[in-house]
């Protein structure tokens, strides 16, 4: 998998195989190997979303365990 590669770039390439599948202009001796990406891609997107989605509930949960030691603070 590229180093370099991002959520957005992995998406904007699975739309991009999407349309050229689509519009069959992917001949018949390279379909294999679009798909063959596209799957690499769809695995590396959903891995993305999970460990975004799991960081952003980590952040929601201190945020409210803050909340809590402010208003506990407060009484």
């Amino acid at each position: 998998m590229d180093q370099n590669l991002t959520y957005e770039s992995a998406f904007n390439e699975l739309k991009q195989i999407a349309s050229e599948i689509e519009r069959e202009s992917v001949s018949v001796d390279v379909l294999a190997d679009k798909v063959k990406r596209a799957s690499i891609l769809i695995e590396f997107c959903q891995s993305k979303l999970r460990n975004t989605e799991t960081e952003v509930n980590k952040i929601i949960i201190q945020m409210e365990l803050n909340a809590k030691k402010t208003q506990a603070g407060s009484n």
